[in-house]
């Protein structure tokens, strides 16, 4: 009785014929620029290839992310474009009073990221980053993580690294959080009992019931969902996922869900940068 919820689960998998993706010839071009949303995955990946979410979609939602004029999450960017250029806190200082122009000074930051910053010993996301310059230097009040508006500028800063590859450091003091990251993701959590991998490694492409299971890559994150209708946010999708095993959580901008972005991440070295994409 103790794996009945698993059990569930897995015979919902069983029962649900593996669904062909949307166009497995399709190309994501974006203004005329390829992004790569398919490769072999380099030696050392637990993956044979690695698969963009976008490659799960269907093709009306596919049509949508190829269009930013379409792209629904184009509206928040255009609302962190404002609030880029907006003077807040203490200092008197904008965004742009230390970074200039958005598309110069966000250029690649986004491809990298979570990465080890040695000046606070600690591995960050690109949040703690805009929180930092919020704070620390804008004496301005922080934005919760997840919230509309930090979503929004995560996207805008993520949009300036579109079409390069993820590329994230793991060696040095970021090995330790690898390795935490990797050992949550291969957890069963809550009643059901469920990993990441459970889903994401050994169902991908299989449908749970009405859900075409991607490799859970996060390359396009934040996340356009049409679910909500409102930019989701990276340890969000992971708050959702072990909530939907029935478990305790962890917060967003936890040390166990900043580990486990580094290793989500890594799963998908080399595949574009889409921010902001549209996924279900």
């Amino acid at each position: 009785m103790k794996r009945t919820g698993l059990i569930c689960v897995a015979t919902a998998l069983a029962l649900s014929a593996p669904a062909a993706m949307s166009d497995e010839n399709a190309e994501l071009i974006i203004e005329g620029e390829q992004l790569v949303t398919k490769l072999a995955a380099p030696e050392g990946n637990p993956l044979p290839e690695i698969l963009s979410g976008w490659r799960f979609r269907t093709t009306e939602t596919q049509a949508l992310q190829s269009d930013d004029f379409e792209n629904p999450g184009f509206v928040f960017v255009d609302q962190a474009i404002d609030q880029w250029e907006t003077v807040e806190g203490s200092e008197g200082k904008s965004c742009a009073s230390c970074h200039g122009d958005v598309e110069e000074g966000m250029k690649a930051v986004r491809s990298n990221m979570p990465k080890w910053n040695a000046a606070a010993n600690d591995l960050w996301s690109l949040e703690n980053y805009i929180e930092n310059c919020r704070v620390k230097r804008m004496g301005a009040e922080p934005w919760k993580w997840g919230k509309a508006n930090m979503n929004a500028m995560v996207a805008l800063v993520g949009l300036q690294s579109r079409g390069m590859p993820v590329d994230v450091d793991i060696d040095g003091p970021a090995r330790e959080w690898w390795e935490r990251g990797k050992e949550m993701y291969y957890t069963r959590y809550g009643q059901l009992e469920l990993s990441c991998a459970n889903c994401h490694e050994e169902n991908y492409g299989n449908m749970i019931r009405a859900d075409h299971l991607s490799q859970g890559q996060i390359n396009g994150f934040p996340v356009y969902r049409l679910k909500n209708a409102k930019l989701n946010s990276i340890h969000d999708r992971f708050k959702g996922c072990i909530r939907d095993t029935r478990a305790e959580t962890f917060n967003p901008g936890s040390a166990e869900f900043r580990a486990l972005e580094l290793y989500v991440t890594w799963r998908g070295e080399g595949l574009s940068v889409e921010t902001p994409s549209v996924r279900n």
